[in-house]
């Protein structure tokens, strides 16, 4: 369903109406399009420590415009502000501010740049994880960076966002994968978020498909947000298995035909499930997908023993054991990647929504403690919580509702199913087993559980 209000408000007569108002006026995002080669189009800034030299060698891969500010031993040539381009984006490396009176670097560095930055910038501060250090003060300094981008991304304007990244010693290899999503259009509806980067011995080949070679499914594929993700993993290379439930076989059959994956029809819930899938996949997956699940919305005084068991079926129980069974069977290769999708509702909780927060919250919590045990075989397992996406679901809700979904977050409108599928892709790659464990929300910086 469309967002008229984005529509009008960005139209000639809606922006002189919507200004005079004093009403919001969100902007239209730019996304990721097909045959773009450049993460970042248009110019990048680099500042701050060592890292800046990191990404300053890294940094032709990500766009042909580049400037320094604030570095030392930097090459590229000096930003001025009011004199220089209108910056598209924006990285500044934080992690050499060791204590409180060093953080004064960032208002010296962020000021003159948020009068520059163009439409649709992306932001992205680099730091060292807190708990990684021993000096307290260092630590503190450290720790102060989450504040600080959170409201950054707030202020933020025109479709801009912001990004914390924490790089340890031993990930700095993979800051370009890292920054080849943040910068660029593929993390448009993300801002606002955390990020730890850690050790990784995989690395992308051919960033023009990342996935080549890499077998994947996604569960819940028919339609919506499974179908999005499903075509962008085979954009960029993968070979797609597609499952969903036998009354879906249509749609299923109709996406695999043009995508050219694989279609499978099973109920995740049966008993023999796990059983069907292996046999199914009798040659692994380096990429596995969790989306399936499913709403039975009721306040807890109203919810009945069977909203609340088939809500937990689909949404937790059926990732666990599905999970479990092929990583038992070997099926789950070395280096491979899964990605559960939870939600923001298992973040901040949700009237009326009592069964699903808890399950979409019990998929983070399953990340989490799986993530420790995966590393051994170098797999990374993180869940990516979307906010409000315009899809048939949210289509269908109260008008009052939908819109209060769509306005209360940084950017001020809903997501797209492609900007969930971006977040996947990227978490489905090789380097980004550098994250593990880990919860990246795909909301505009939504103001629920912010």
């Amino acid at each position: 369903m469309s967002d008229r209000y984005l529509g009008f408000a960005n139209s000639n007569l809606g922006r002189r109406l919507v200004d005079a108002l004093g009403l919001p006026r969100p902007a239209a995002l730019e996304r990721w399009q097909a045959g773009r080669l450049r993460p970042v189009e248009g110019a990048l800034l680099i500042g701050g420590g060592p890292l800046a030299n990191r990404v300053e060698r890294v940094s032709a891969a990500l766009t042909d415009e580049r400037y320094s500010c604030l570095g030392e031993g930097l090459e590229s040539p000096a930003w001025v502000a009011g004199l220089g381009p209108k910056l598209k984006a924006v990285v500044f490396d934080a992690s050499a501010l060791s204590d409180s009176r060093s953080l004064g670097q960032l208002r010296e560095f962020f000021q003159p740049v948020l009068r520059s930055l163009a439409p649709c910038a992306h932001v992205v501060i680099l730091g060292r994880p807190p708990e990684q250090l021993d000096d307290p003060q260092a630590r503190v300094a450290q720790r102060a960076l989450e504040g600080f981008s959170r409201s950054l991304a707030k202020e933020l304007r025109n479709g801009a966002t912001a990004q914390l990244l924490y790089v340890a010693p031993d990930a700095e290899d993979q800051l370009e994968g890292a920054l080849r999503f943040f910068l660029s259009p593929k993390s448009a509806f993300v801002s606002g978020q955390v990020l730890r980067l850690h050790a990784c011995a995989s690395s992308v080949q051919d960033w023009t498909r990342p996935l080549a070679g890499k077998r994947a499914l996604v569960t819940g594929a028919a339609r919506g947000i499974g179908a999005a993700i499903a075509e962008t993993l085979a954009r960029d290379g993968a070979e797609v298995i597609l499952l969903d439930v036998p009354a879906a076989r249509q749609d299923l059959d109709a996406l695999a035909g043009r995508i050219g994956a694989q279609a499978l029809t099973l109920d995740i819930c049966a008993s023999d499930a796990a059983q069907q899938l292996l046999q199914a996949l009798p040659n692994g997956l380096d990429v596995l997908v969790h989306n399936a699940g499913i709403t039975r919305d009721k306040t807890l005084a109203n919810m009945t023993p069977d909203y609340w068991d088939a809500v937990m079926a689909v949404n937790l129980q059926a990732p666990q054991l599905l999970t479990q069974a092929l990583l038992d069977a070997g099926h789950l290769h070395q280096h491979a990647r899964v990605v559960l999708l939870a939600s923001v509702s298992g973040i901040a909780g949700n009237r009326g929504q009592s069964n699903y927060a808890a399950s979409k919250a019990g998929l983070i919590g399953l990340a989490e403690a799986w993530a420790p045990r995966l590393s051994e075989q170098g797999i990374s397992i993180n869940a990516v919580a979307p906010g409000f996406i315009e899809t048939h679901m949210t289509a269908a809700m109260p008008m009052g509702l939908r819109e209060a979904g769509r306005r209360l977050s940084s950017l001020g409108q809903g997501g797209r199913a492609q900007d969930v599928a971006e977040a996947v892709a990227w978490l489905s790659q090789p380097g980004s087993g550098a994250v593990s464990g880990q919860v990246l929300r795909v909301c505009g910086q939504a103001l629920m559980g912010a």
